[in-house]
């Protein structure tokens, strides 16, 4: 297990579509644990494979102390009409965070570190950061969520903090 460096926005990886996982053996154990070591160091409720620069739908989240959720080769199969509005940020952009809307309910279907396929129905929070952890794999970083005035301003205080 090992915390690994994560891209700051606007690295092009973080707009690349990573690849399915296609073979479940100890790489992929070794990437969740890294991602998990990862997100907790960042800190961050999520992380994907892509913020550390690996190309492979992955993405671990930790919703509750203790308790890690792993999302492999998720794909989404159903949301819902109710829209939730929530503050979100990123690991690859820390201490900038905006609104952004999204469904409420997610319904997905994914696979473990054994390669076992899952479904599931997420809610409220959960649903919002499967969604978002779910765009970052599909190369489209929050702030593409935001109107065009907002993810303006927000590129401009993030590009000043940086020099």
């Amino acid at each position: 297990m090992a915390i690994r460096p994560i891209l700051s926005y606007p690295h092009p990886g973080l707009s690349e579509i990573c690849a399915p996982v296609a073979v479940f053996d100890d790489t992929v154990t070794t990437l969740v644990d890294d991602l998990t070591d990862t997100m907790r160091a960042a800190p961050g409720v999520g992380i994907t494979a892509a913020h550390i620069g690996v190309r492979q739908r992955v993405f671990v989240l930790e919703l509750t102390p203790g308790t890690v959720l792993t999302y492999i080769n998720p794909e989404i199969t159903g949301l819902s009409s109710e829209i939730m509005r929530h503050v979100e940020g990123s690991v690859s952009m820390p201490g900038f965070t905006d609104e952004v809307d999204r469904p409420a309910t997610v319904t997905l279907r994914y696979q473990d570190v054994t390669g076992k396929m899952h479904e599931e129905t997420a809610t409220g929070f959960h649903a919002i950061c499967i969604q978002h952890e779910i765009d970052q794999l599909d190369g489209m970083f929050w702030l593409k969520r935001l109107s065009k005035l907002k993810r303006d301003r927000l590129i401009k205080k993030w590009d000043k903090s940086r020099k």
